[in-house]
């Protein structure tokens, strides 16, 4: 662990405790190092670990020491969001709180009114007005006044078109009221949900370049705007990789009992990481230590060879 430099570009990694780390998110954490070293950057390691109901710890810890393993040192020290829902609250409070609204609809509720929408629509002819609103929150609570406290916390988002460039997906584009509706950003029990908490860690922290998997590009547009509604410093380098999938073109997940990796000797941590670096299409590097190896992986990194692609590679 080392103290990040001031005005240094910042990457980081930030694996969510629900499991153990496995070939999909090694491969994540291998290209944000590898990248962010490359142009003499800092790499922080966050646990993004809000959902106390599905993370646990043992995860975290096991997370952590694969990193060291791995030789994959992180600068600074870890931060855990789940000792930061304080700092989340007062961010909701201070920057965002004309912007919100409590909700108390179910999911059921939701569905149940999008179903009615749908078919009133197809008696008139008009369903091609509603197919792709079906996912979208349809805004009943937003003008009840509906307390926050207890009920889910949801931020308007503006319909408009949102730009920015993917360093290796190339121009996006998204309008974030069409994409993705008002999101919650508190539960109604209180849990602090992904686009806040990333968005206010991402600021404080300084981070510049953001890589991570490309299931997370669609939600990119929204941490922009909630950046922007707070006045955090923009990301300069936004980063998403193509994903590393299982033979029936499902993304490795946890969810989908996806292998852990296996660091526990010297041997089996240097088979991960040149098998990360495989899947990343990189060069080949010696089979020496885990550091040797990234050094000379951070000396010959290439983003070139992900750009554009949906998937890294199907595994077992």
């Amino acid at each position: 662990m080392r103290k990040p430099l001031p005005h240094s570009p910042i990457g980081r990694f930030a694996p969510s405790p629900t499991g153990a780390l496995h070939l999909g998110s090694l491969t994540t954490a291998v290209a944000s190092y590898c990248h962010i070293k490359s142009i003499q950057g800092q790499w922080l390691v966050r646990i993004e670990d809000t959902d106390t109901v599905r993370c646990e710890r043992k995860f975290s810890q096991q997370i952590l020491l694969d990193l060291e393993h791995l030789g994959l040192h992180w600068d600074g020290e870890v931060l855990y969001q789940s000792t930061r829902t304080n700092i989340y609250n007062e961010w909701l409070q201070d920057k965002l709180l004309p912007r919100l609204y409590g909700c108390s609809c179910s999911r059921k509720q939701i569905s149940a009114y999008h179903q009615k929408t749908s078919t009133h629509a197809t008696h008139s002819n008009q369903t091609s007005n509603t197919t792709s609103a079906h996912s979208l929150y349809p805004r009943l609570c937003l003008d009840k006044h509906k307390a926050l406290d207890n009920n889910k916390v949801r931020v308007q988002l503006p319909s408009y078109h949102i730009g920015f460039l993917d360093q290796i997906q190339g121009m996006q584009w998204s309008n974030p009221q069409l994409s993705l509706g008002d999101v919650v950003l508190r539960r109604a029990n209180g849990i602090i949900n992904y686009f806040l908490a990333v968005s206010v860690d991402d600021g404080l922290q300084g981070v510049t370049h953001i890589m991570r998997g490309l299931d997370i590009l669609p939600l990119t547009c929204a941490q922009i705007v909630l950046m922007d509604y707070m006045n955090l410093p923009a990301i300069q380098a936004w980063q998403h990789l193509p994903l590393v999938e299982n033979r029936t073109g499902q993304k490795l997940s946890k969810q989908n009992l996806a292998t852990p990796i296996d660091t526990s000797t010297p041997e089996k941590a240097c088979q991960q990481l040149a098998k990360a670096l495989q899947l990343l299409h990189q060069c080949p590097v010696e089979l020496t230590t885990p550091e040797q190896m990234l050094a000379q992986a951070v000396a010959q990194w290439d983003i070139q060879p992900l750009q554009y692609q949906h998937c890294l590679a199907q595994v077992d």
